[in-house]
């Protein structure tokens, strides 16, 4: 059982091998369909989802609450899938929304420029000068949004377990190599990292909750799940926000028992 990720720039083909490995494996495939979920569970709508998905910093600039808490939503029904097992997901950060569970393959896949280009012309009705502005301003905002959140290069290979370039290996030939992959020892699900895709989910679903409740979603809160024990850390303003994020916690599908480090600005003084 694996968990596939892919990366791609846009019109590189990923979701064209996203779609191959479906058929090949059986897999469920998600990718705009996490933020419909997560718009229909948060009541949040599937635009400003989206947008925290694609947008680069400075547009978030304002509305830094507001991101985190759409990203919370996002990764949230991301890892309510991921549990399962047997997952092909071909959104924008995937590998890192699954960040520390072994058996997700994280796939990146390239294409020359000139590719994208055509590729873009022929779907979009683009003309050659149109595709190429628009292929650079997508893939700046993605190098920008990816450094800003988790202090990498969009682009730096050692992200990913396999590189792969359609426009040599095309679509059924890439879908070859990653088939080939989910037979590797190195990639099966095993007890640990299921556990740790558990305790992601757990943490997750808690962080979302925190972000979605009036009471919590303007603080800051880092959360860690182990077996159903939830340990909650931040600084807010208010003491009784204190209670109130055990609380929320406490109420969250899978969480056994909270230890709440969470602590008011004038005592961390």
């Amino acid at each position: 059982m694996s968990i596939i990720t892919i990366s791609r720039g846009t019109f590189s083909g990923g979701k064209r091998l996203a779609e191959c490995l479906a058929d090949r494996l059986g897999y469920p495939c998600l990718s705009r369909e996490v933020i419909a979920e997560a718009a229909a569970v948060y009541g949040v709508s599937q635009v400003e989802l989206g947008a925290a998905l694609s947008q680069p910093p400075s547009f978030w600039d304002r509305f830094r609450r507001d991101r985190d808490r759409y990203l919370a939503y996002i990764r949230a029904v991301l890892c309510q899938r991921a549990k399962v097992g047997n997952l092909i997901y071909h959104g924008h950060a995937g590998h890192h929304l699954l960040a520390g569970v072994r058996h997700v393959i994280r796939v990146r896949v390239v294409a020359d420029l000139s590719y994208r280009i055509h590729a873009a012309m022929a779907q979009c009705n683009m003309t050659s000068g149109q595709a190429e502005a628009y292929i650079n301003k997508v893939d700046e905002d993605r190098r920008k949004w990816t450094r800003f959140l988790y202090g990498v290069a969009w682009e730096d290979a050692s992200n990913y377990d396999v590189v792969l370039n359609l426009e040599y290996l095309g679509a059924a030939g890439a879908c070859e190599v990653v088939v080939r992959m989910t037979e590797l020892e190195q990639f099966e699900q095993t007890e640990q990292s299921q556990t740790a895709m558990q305790n992601l989910a757990v943490a997750s679903l808690v962080t979302a909750a925190l972000a979605r409740d009036q009471r919590t979603r303007d603080s800051d809160f880092r959360v860690q799940a182990d077996a159903g024990t939830v340990t909650i850390e931040g600084m807010v303003r208010m003491a009784a926000t204190v209670g109130e994020a055990a609380e929320v916690a406490s109420a969250t599908e899978g969480v056994r028992a909270v230890v709440n480090h969470v602590v008011t600005a004038t005592l961390a003084l």
